[in-house]
């Protein structure tokens, strides 16, 4: 897309949704570091998200994640978010926490289990209908240790019970985003390890069932951005959760570790119509910050992944397509690279400065003193995380 101005429009529609999550404490397994002035509860972490879309004009989604975003009142919190130029996102549910699910949750082998498991699901779309959330994302840690465990396709059977249930809940303006992991915690069968059983049970369910894409859920090597066009070609590429790693599901910020991929991955979405709004792909970020500071780190992603995107939409697609046509291969590859090594971050600055927003939205948001406001102001009470 070499039309400057076209590029800038693609670029203002983009949104990018935020995690509560990503806002509280979090670490390894060895050890979880608090931090001053982290969020201790949801209406806080709202507060927090609304300060990276300040900043960046482009985040006025979050996710929430119940039972860590759990409040007595979702009318209130919807208000909370609303006044604070926000709305809330997907929702996502939680079955890998109750000592009740260390042999699973909806494909435990005890059907008293499963039940409490699909009950949190189902309770999960009661919250989405209180909040006009439209979509309800699943990650289950479900799996097996060692083999003969358990029965590998009767977990499946137990699975499809379940979502068949949950789907059949969800209202005709809402869908299901099934998400996949490789390992863990799980090291000898995961239930849902890729995008091929996600598709698989999202395409027997029905249109309003879609695969999410983790970016740090595949084994090394994997081809992400061919999983990325293999979906959207076929209609069930849902969600993104946007995150960065070395080895496995490190949740690093997104960009962090090879910027190269996260543009392999937005050319795809860019040439298949995935920034479409009929398409309807949700850019969501996953991600804990470990040992940086929350705001700072997610306005880093949120910035990170228009600048991928935006080298995406450099791509001469003329040029590209004659190329391959042609079969000249140094030359498609070389209208690839031409794009990433365009510097696309005075073309973002300006497009920021034409909305009003700061060009550099991180050192702006690091000027504003609210990060020390925050660590000031919020002192006593539990703050919302793993635990520390």
């Amino acid at each position: 897309m070499s039309d400057v101005s076209a590029v800038k429009a693609a670029l203002q529609s983009q949104v990018i949704e935020t995690p509560s999550w990503g806002y509280g404490n979090s670490g390894t397994r060895f050890k979880v570091f608090a931090q001053p002035g982290v969020p201790r509860d949801p209406f806080e972490k709202l507060e927090d998200a609304a300060q990276v879309h300040t900043f960046t004009g482009v985040a006025p989604k979050v996710s929430l994640h119940i039972p860590w975003d759990k409040v007595e009142d979702y009318a209130a919190l919807t208000r909370h978010a609303e006044n604070l130029g926000l709305r809330i996102g997907a929702i996502n549910s939680n079955v890998f926490q109750d000592d009740d699910f260390k042999l699973g949750s909806v494909t435990h082998p005890d059907p008293k289990v499963r039940r409490k498991a699909t009950d949190h699901l189902l309770e999960c779309v009661d919250i989405m209908d209180a909040t006009g959330s439209p979509d309800l994302k699943l990650w289950f840690s479900d799996g097996t240790n060692y083999p003969g465990q358990d029965d590998i396709v009767g977990r499946q059977d137990r699975l499809a019970e379940a979502l068949t249930e949950v789907y059949a809940r969800l209202g005709d303006d809402q869908r299901m985003l099934l998400e996949y992991k490789l390992f863990e915690p799980a090291f000898y069968t995961t239930d849902v390890p890729d995008w091929g059983t996600s598709y698989a049970h999202c395409l027997k369910l029905g249109p309003k069932a879609q695969v999410v894409v983790d970016t740090g859920h595949h084994a090394p090597g994997t081809n992400i951005e061919f999983i990325v066009a293999f979906l959207l070609r076929e209609g069930k590429l849902g969600a993104f959760d946007f995150n960065s790693r070395f080895y496995a599901d490190d949740d690093l910020m997104a960009g962090a570790a090879d910027p190269f991929q996260l543009f392999r991955i937005m050319h795809e979405v860019v040439k298949n119509g995935g920034l479409d709004a009929e398409t309807n792909v949700n850019f969501m970020l996953d991600q804990c910050h470990n040992i940086e500071a929350k705001i700072p780190a997610v306005i880093r992603s949120v910035t990170n992944v228009q600048e991928a995107t935006a080298k995406a939409l450099m791509i001469d697609a003329g040029a590209l397509a004659r190329a391959q046509r042609s079969g000249d291969v140094l030359a498609s590859n070389g209208v690839l690279m031409d794009a990433y090594n365009t510097d696309v971050r005075p073309l973002l600055a300006e497009l920021r400065e034409e909305a009003g927003l700061a060009p550099d939205p991180f050192a702006a948001y690091l000027a504003s003193g609210n990060q020390e406001r925050i660590a000031a102001a919020r002192v006593g009470g539990e703050q919302a995380g793993w635990g520390a």
